[in-house]
């Protein structure tokens, strides 16, 4: 590397930033949106399914809106770790974890902050909105759901790395689709139970029994699946614009460290 030459002239670099910048944008967002509920079946133009499993009935495909960016968080994670390896990965998804974090800190703040007078109130075409008991509702996640959300996250994406570079181990440069898309599967497999089980069935002032975790985890995780099956063409696009962007000897050589240091990082830990 010319140590005269700014870090950012390397189409390396700015590549690494694009790719983490967005990958925080979606992180964010989704973990934000997700506390809307939707219907999946009515977004279709369907009649909500009454479906029944474990003893539960009346389920159906009622989602958090996060899921509409979360495949595309794993998508960026896959794509990630193919230039830039474990420690890229890894370094993204403490750095989205920490400003999560930081974000709901920020969040209670405000709304613990005393409200004007003029704004509690607002007069709309469906009558007068309390805006504070609205803005309160919205950003103030409960502690339980935050915590599960943010450890699935965590969980999941480690999850993610070591599965992706397992598959990349055995098959080489060879089957994209088959690391991208299985590691996403298994990862998002983990993440859906974790989430669940930390936000609703150890939360005491839910009592969810596990069944209904398992249930709802089942629901949840078919839409996901379905998702990263239908999202794989994603993952050979973001790859051939890379590729065109770096040029073909500049990807071989990111991905040529990305692997040899994704093996020194196996070996160091098996030391251990």
């Amino acid at each position: 590397m010319d140590l005269t030459k700014n870090p950012l002239q390397y189409k390396s670099t700015r590549l690494f930033l694009f790719l983490g910048s967005f990958f925080l944008a979606n992180a964010l967002i989704a973990e934000f949106i997700g506390v809307k509920i939707f219907s999946l079946e009515k977004v279709l133009g369907f009649e909500p399914f009454a479906l029944s499993m474990f003893g539960e009935d009346g389920l159906s495909f009622d989602l958090t809106a996060g899921v509409l960016l979360w495949p595309v968080v794993f998508i960026m994670t896959d794509v990630i770790n193919e230039y830039f390896g474990i420690s890229g990965v890894r370094l993204l998804s403490f750095i989205a974890a920490g400003l999560i974090t930081y974000a709901f800190v920020m969040f209670f703040l405000a709304i613990n902050t005393h409200p004007s007078d003029f704004w509690v109130f607002r007069a709309t075409d469906s009558g007068k909105v309390d805006m504070q008991l609205a803005f309160a509702t919205i950003f103030g996640q409960g502690n339980w759901i935050i915590a599960g959300s943010l450890v699935a996250f965590l969980v999941g994406q480690l999850i993610d790395v070591y599965v992706f570079h397992f598959i990349k181990k055995i098959t080489g440069d060879k089957y994209i689709w088959l690391r991208a898309t299985g590691s996403t599967l298994f990862s998002q497999l983990i993440d859906s139970f974790i989430v669940l089980f930390i936000a609703f069935y150890f939360n005491p002032n839910t009592g969810w029994s596990a069944t209904k975790v398992f249930a709802i985890g089942v629901v949840n995780y078919s839409y996901k699946f379905t998702m990263a099956i239908v999202l794989t063409p994603l993952i050979y696009v973001a790859h051939g614009f890379i590729e065109r962007y770096l040029g073909h000897d500049e990807a071989l050589r990111l991905k040529t460290i990305a692997m040899t240091e994704d093996k020194a990082f196996e070996a160091k830990r098996s030391m251990k």
